[in-house]
């Protein structure tokens, strides 16, 4: 009998095939993966083997207070067995409510030696601000004029040659590289200079809410090492844990020298008392779970125990640190937040408020009018940018300078500040700047946003103000437009963004990203 032909397969029912058999290899591949993502369910009756040590994980950060939905058939639970899902759930909500807990600011009282930061950096502690009592505070002179219109007329083109010269002579801090100087753990938002003349004291606050001192007058120490080769100490740096979220801004006290107060956006203002090492609540919304982030603050020059401070939801507060915190006066200014304000130094009741609403506005605060949530401040005038403003900084000779992000510095300028009367309509010529800088003010995500800073009360009677650069400098200008100085050095390697002058004296300090500090003297 012959053989039986094989069947003649077609070139179609061949292609068919393969598929078939690719299809079956993905599929099995897929379930190979499945069964390590989603191991099987132990067999009760198999005994228990050792206990495997578990595996660490990083902590889940959660941004949104409600708990993350997760799909229960990735997690392992059995789509029917609804005493699994509700445990499932519970378990996520606390997850949830622990993120939450991290950003909770803390009320009360809190001694600095029970939260200092932890890390060798900063091992300074409580017993690194022993060299801070004492201080004395001299240069404020509430209500004395530095700088008036006779000083404005009669300033030379030569004179500011000479300033100009001065101020670039200012050196980089030798004692310690930039590198070794880190103040705090995370990205510079805010930096203040003590007022005492003693010596270089420079405060800075980081985004996650940890407080950073450095005395610039502490000398190196030879490092106790068995190695032959001669090296230094680390200088002694004091930082705290004292806000749980972004510290915006420093102001300190005209009448006490050991007082220091910063605001944060965990909704609080605290008073930092040097000598006793207590950091005290003095402002906090009454609801625990009301949010009201702070975006600055600033003290009148008039009354010590006034607080005015601003919100990333566009409002404006004023509070009496004596009273109680539902005694705070609250304005809601604009619909988008304010970025930045600022008091005028020598008349404390006009405010400048910069927004994101692209606007610079003056208040005044001797008029509140309005009823309901319309009662606020009286507008004397507005000058719109072309995009965001992100601070508005008075001088004491009534200019504003303002930084925005249509890569300007703009200035204006009100000499005749203080015969204005209450509630006065300034005009659009009154509030068109005077000056304009070209200055790139594009800082991104991982840089704090550029600010400038007058100069509170300069020696020379010559108000200047600072402005970091995003070519890693920090620039120096005068009332006038004028750059004095492009201030840098070895071993900066990232934007000083946040720059400060020292009240009265040719100090200046900027802070970058990486929580350390650049000096100038």
């Amino acid at each position: 009998m012959p053989p039986k032909k094989e069947p003649t397969i077609s070139a179609f029912e061949r292609k068919r095939l393969e598929n078939i058999a690719a299809n079956n290899a993905i599929l099995s591949g897929i379930s190979a993966t499945a069964d390590k993502i989603i191991p099987s369910k132990p067999t009760p009756t198999k005994p228990k083997g050792k206990r495997a040590t578990p595996r660490k994980r990083e902590p889940v950060q959660v941004t949104h207070t409600p708990a993350t939905r997760r799909s229960t058939r990735l997690a392992g639970v059995d789509a029917d067995n609804d005493t699994l899902k509700r445990k499932f759930e519970v378990e996520m909500e606390v997850e949830a409510q622990k993120a939450k807990a991290k950003k909770l600011r803390v009320n009360g009282d809190l001694q600095l030696g029970d939260i200092s930061v932890e890390g060798r950096k900063w091992e300074g502690g409580v017993e690194g601000l022993g060299l801070l009592k004492g201080l004395s505070v001299r240069g404020a002179q509430p209500g004395v004029k530095t700088f008036d219109e006779d000083d404005v007329e009669e300033t030379s083109d030569e004179s500011l040659k000479e300033l100009r010269l001065r101020m670039r002579n200012l050196k980089m801090y030798e004692k310690w590289p930039v590198a070794d100087i880190k103040i705090v753990p995370q990205r510079i938002y805010s930096m203040g200079f003590h007022p005492t003349e003693d010596k270089p004291i420079i405060f800075a606050g980081d985004k996650e809410g940890a407080m950073g001192v450095f005395d610039a007058s502490q000398e190196p120490i030879k490092a106790e090492d068995d190695d032959d080769e001669e090296g230094y100490a680390d200088p002694v740096i004091s930082a705290f844990k004292t806000h749980s979220r972004t510290i915006t801004s420093f102001q300190f006290s005209l009448v006490d020298a050991n007082a220091v107060y910063t605001s944060s956006y965990d909704s609080s203002i605290r008073k930092l008392d040097l000598d006793k090492g207590v950091s005290t609540q003095v402002f906090a919304p009454v609801d625990t779970d009301e949010e009201l982030p702070i975006s600055a603050m600033d003290i009148p020059t008039t009354d010590p125990n006034m607080i005015v401070f601003s919100t990333l939801h566009g409002a404006l507060g004023r509070h009496d640190i004596r009273t109680k915190a539902a005694d705070a006066e609250i304005w809601g200014l604009v619909d988008q937040k304010i970025g930045g304000f600022s008091l005028h130094p020598l008349q404390p009741h006009l405010v400048a408020t910069a927004s994101l609403d692209r606007t610079l506005k003056i208040w005044d605060l001797r008029k509140i009018q309005g009823k309901g949530d319309m009662r606020k401040p009286a507008l004397l005038g507005e000058h719109e940018s072309r995009l965001s403003v992100s601070h508005a900084s008075w001088s004491s000779g009534g200019h504003i300078a303002t930084s925005s992000y249509d890569d300007r510095i703009k200035i204006y300028s009100f000499p005749d500040a203080g015969s204005w009367k209450a509630g006065v309509d300034l005009t659009e010529d009154q509030m068109k700047p005077v000056h304009q800088i070209a200055h790139n003010n594009q800082t991104g995500r991982w840089v704090t946003i550029l600010k400038p800073q007058w100069q509170k009360n300069p020696f020379d009677g010559i108000h200047k103000f600072a402005i970091g650069n995003m070519n890693r400098f920090v620039d120096i200008y005068a009332a006038n437009g004028e750059q004095l100085a492009q201030l840098d050095g070895d071993g900066i390697t990232a934007v000083p963004a946040v720059a400060h002058f020292h009240p009265t004296l040719e100090w200046v300090a900027g802070g970058n990203a990486s929580g350390k500090l650049c000096l100038w003297m």
